[in-house]
């Protein structure tokens, strides 16, 4: 169960990775059509700064980076020939922390969506760790 959870995660950070140019381009359009009303025409390096500043508290590449390698820890874990509870009850929390990063970041829909599939997954995997040793 926790394997298959595990592959779940992993799928759903796959396509939000895949999302991302197309989050990014809608982030500039909606930027460019605010732009637009404005009477006055604004300067291209002004629009590239705050292009970039908007970008930046969007940016979720190291929260997809953290929740791949939690994924790949997760799956050592559960090789080692030891109790491995408590070690997977931490690891639980930091796959929940950077999915709540993940949803409190997300300027778009489908990526909201995306954070919330992966707190179920982690919410159900931690369940599961509760029972170990």
């Amino acid at each position: 169960m926790l394997r298959e959870r595990l592959d779940g995660v992993a799928r759903i950070v796959g396509e939000v990775r895949t999302m991302l140019p197309d989050i990014r381009a809608a982030l500039r359009a909606r930027l460019e059509a605010k732009l637009a009303e404005l009477a006055q025409a604004a300067d291209p390096g002004r629009l590239e700064q705050e292009l970039v500043l908007q970008l930046s508290r969007i940016d979720v590449d190291e929260e997809l980076d953290r929740l791949d390698a939690h994924v790949s820890e997760a799956r050592r874990i559960l090789t080692l020939d030891e109790p491995v509870g408590r070690r997977l009850d931490f690891l639980m929390q930091e796959f929940n922390r950077e999915a709540n990063t993940l949803a409190s970041k997300s300027v778009d829909p489908r990526a909201t969506r995306a954070a919330v599939d992966l707190k179920v997954l982690i919410e159900q995997m931690r369940e599961q760790v509760q029972n170990l040793e």
